[in-house]
């Protein structure tokens, strides 16, 4: 299916000079072909842009990915006021974020009490496995 789009969108450039060399008097189809190949021609260059521009500055020797500051959460307490969780090299800090100031709060060392969830997990396996490991502590 794309292979014969690709096709049709090659092909109208030429079909829209041919039609227009075989007549003397303006046409709007062959005007309108054009137009709709230019526009497919200047789409797919952005869209290639993007796809490998992506692909540059995610890949994993790029020195843009390279994750030692994670923001583990953020809570909002009052207006341009906020408390950050964030996790530098294994250490877990907590940082008070006002309108232009930003100042530790304090290092967290227990860590079990906090739970991460990494994104892109499934909500219900995370709920089930809280239940479960709440009644492992009950029944210990």
């Amino acid at each position: 299916m794309k292979g014969a789009v690709t096709l049709l969108l090659l092909t109208l450039p030429s079909l829209a000079i041919a039609e227009n060399s075989s007549s003397s008097d303006f046409s709007f189809i062959s005007s309108f072909l054009q137009m709709i190949a230019a526009l497919s021609i200047v789409v797919g260059l952005i869209l290639l842009t993007k796809h490998f521009s992506t692909k540059l500055l995610s890949g994993s020797s790029s020195p843009l990915t390279a994750k030692h500051i994670r923001i583990i959460e953020t809570r909002f307490i009052g207006p341009k006021k906020s408390l950050v969780l964030v996790e530098v090299g294994g250490q877990y800090l907590l940082l008070a974020s006002s309108d232009n100031n930003l100042t530790l709060v304090k290092q967290i060392d227990m860590i079990e009490e906090i739970e991460v969830v990494e994104e892109g997990t499934n909500f219900k396996s995370d709920i089930i496995g809280l239940f479960s490991r709440k009644a492992e502590r009950r029944n210990n």
